[in-house]
């Protein structure tokens, strides 16, 4: 009986115990369950901030792009109107009625070139006396824009100005371009000003496929806006109340006359973790309810203008989820290896068993290993003799097209070599006629033309032999114009360098540069002789040829009058890319010669030319100076 008593006493404690360990264990198992789910939401609040600040950049990088574009897009345009000889003349004389009637015409072709809404003359005192919108009912002319920081700021300062405002007379935002005009004694006789429409750079922003809730606002240096996304956003105050103080109100109001500047219904939250300074919380109401954004600054180029993209915290709350949804999954994942460990900790002979044949596979993935080490060490050298084998092969390229150059030259060196031996020949036949008559002194005139074509032919060969020749030394300090001066006469051996008019404005002094003399003589020869292709059936063909100082760096320019280049200029440095015929070339050289330039620490383009028509091709050499 005291036994029966014992057991079920034993019974009672180890049910107890059991009982015991199983509430411990759900308490663990639902404190770590609340862990898991707490990280997991802020895992993803924090990796959405970071995803929608990311969207935020890069959409503000690519429209700050956009207005830098526009900006030097415009911005030399009103120092070249004030080049023109009419608005000169319409300064010195403002009471001549031809001379203001010209002026008008000639800036109503100006803003219908350039593209802007309107192009007025004001005189040192701001008074409009002439504009492109002469002929209109809200005409500029008779306005005084003294007060505009676009006028002072070219009167006083000389130079080029810029300022954003929305026009007095039009009621339009654009952007004012000015520039002083002046006299010889350098007085400013006068300020001519472009005005822009900023309409383009608010209908060329994008909102991000993925972000339907997202918005866009620039803000001047007081926090007005003056462009946005939003129809009513325009011209209120996104910067806490009573930030501005009267003198600069007075100035917000002359840049936006005619509007409320009422503040916005925005309460500013902080930044949340994880996010750059730049990125803030923001809740701005709208209608009868408040939206909730993430808005990143970012500061435009040249201007005190603050972008905001504003995109919807939506997206963070689906993050939020996902990473709970992961969190929780594992969270499961540990719990169940939690349970596979204990059942495998009942399990040790058998894991000890597995332990050992573990080792032995580790021991022969080890030795895979050390073979696959062997095996990429091999693939290593080999690769480094295939470079090696390429650095030859591409000097064999280059050498083989200045080879290729010299067989497409073969014709025209045929025709030049041939002229001064038909003339040696009758020479000779003439001195042995007049030498048998005893007139010394003519042969001794015939010789002498012997000898000079003699040299003529040895100069010419000359420069075909150095120029056939490999380049073996490291560049060095060279005169620009030797390699010119070489290329040009073999070019001119060519029969198809025949009723072409070359014009080489040789400098008179030494344009020393780094480089190497037979590549950089390759490079040239290279492209005179695309440019004789290119005037081929042309009506007056040339091609004329020239030497620019870059302060650090010398630009060798060949232009010609022919057909242009292809739309994508770029893709004419490609190998095998041409537009000649199979005769011509396989459409390596430009290709090597921008090799060959960038070898040397040089450039090459090419492009069209602006001052008619044609191509140009421009090659970029270091000073010695520079380099040393």
């Amino acid at each position: 009986m005291a036994l029966v008593e014992s057991d079920r006493h034993n019974g009672n404690h180890d049910r107890t115990t059991w009982f015991s360990r199983l509430m411990m264990a759900r308490y663990w198992l639902i404190g770590l369950f609340m862990i898991a789910a707490i990280l997991s939401w802020q895992l993803g609040t924090w990796s959405g901030y970071q995803l929608l600040e990311r969207e935020s950049l890069k959409e503000a990088f690519r429209y700050g792009q956009l207005v830098d574009r526009e900006l030097k897009r415009y911005r030399p345009i009103p120092g070249l109107m004030a080049e023109h000889p009419a608005l000169r003349e319409a300064l010195d004389n403002p009471g001549d009625p031809g001379r203001i009637a010209r002026a008008n015409r000639q800036m109503k072709r100006m803003a219908e070139i350039v593209g802007s809404s309107d192009v007025y003359l004001m005189d040192s005192n701001g008074l409009t006396i002439s504009a492109s919108n002469y002929d209109r009912a809200d005409s500029f002319i008779g306005r005084n824009f003294d007060y505009r920081p676009y006028f002072y700021q070219a009167v006083n300062s000389g130079e080029a100005a810029l300022y954003f405002a929305l026009g007095s007379t039009s009621d339009v935002r654009g952007l004012y371009f000015s520039y002083p005009i002046q006299s010889r004694s350098r007085e400013v006789l006068g300020v001519v000003a472009a005005k822009v429409p900023v309409t383009e750079l608010e209908s060329q922003w994008q909102r991000p496929a993925a972000f339907a809730d997202a918005e866009m606002v620039v803000l001047d240096s007081n926090g007005f806006s003056f462009l946005s996304s939003r129809q009513e956003w325009l011209y209120r105050d996104f910067k806490p109340v009573d930030h501005v103080g009267k003198a600069d109100l007075a100035r917000v109001q002359s840049r936006y006359p005619g509007q409320s500047l009422s503040p916005m219904a925005i309460e500013y939250l902080g930044s949340p973790i994880g996010v750059s300074e730049r990125s803030r919380r923001v809740r701005i109401r709208d209608g009868d309810r408040w939206r909730e954004y993430l808005s990143v600054h970012t500061p435009l180029p040249e201007l005190d203008w603050g972008l905001e993209v504003m995109l919807g915290t939506r997206q963070v709350l689906w993050s939020q989820l996902s990473f709970l949804s992961m969190g929780l999954v594992l969270y499961l994942g540990i719990v169940l290896t939690w349970l596979y460990l204990k059942e495998r900790y009942r399990r040790e002979r058998e894991l000890a068993q597995r332990g050992v044949q573990l080792e032995r596979r580790v021991a022969e993935r080890t030795a895979d290993l050390e073979a696959s080490n062997q095996k990429l060490l091999m693939e290593i050298r080999q690769r480094e003799d295939a470079e090696r084998d390429l650095r030859e092969i591409q000097q064999e390229l280059i050498q083989a097209a200045k080879l290729a150059v010299l067989g497409q030259m073969s014709a025209g060196l045929n025709h030049e070599m041939n002229q001064p031996l038909t003339a040696i020949q009758s020479y000779a036949r003439n001195s042995q006629r007049f030498l048998e008559r005893g007139d010394t002194e003519t042969v001794n005139a015939n010789l002498t033309e012997i000898q000079t074509l003699c040299g003529k032919m040895a100069e010419l060969t000359r420069q075909f032999k150095v120029f056939a020749r490999k380049s073996e030394g490291r560049p060095a300090s060279i005169d620009l114009r030797q390699a010119v001066d070489a290329a040009l006469k073999i070019v001119r051996a060519q029969e198809s360098s025949e009723g072409v008019a070359v014009q080489w404005q040789r400098p008179d002094f030494p344009v020393l540069c780094h480089g190497d003399l037979i590549r950089i003589e390759q490079v040239m020869v290279n492209l005179m002789t695309n440019a004789l292709h290119a005037v081929e059936g042309t009506s007056a063909p040339g091609i004329l040829i020239d030497i620019e100082d870059g302060g650090e760096y010398w630009q060798c320019r060949v232009r010609d009058n022919g057909p242009g280049l292809p739309g994508n200029s770029e893709q004419i440095f490609e190998p095998f890319f041409t537009t000649k015929s199979m005769k011509q070339g396989l459409g390596l050289g430009l290709s090597i010669s921008r090799q060959i330039m960038e070898a040397l620490g040089g450039r090459l383009i090419g492009q069209n030319r602006e001052d008619g028509p044609g191509a140009e091709f421009i090659l970029t050499v270091s000073k010695r100076e520079a380099v040393e």
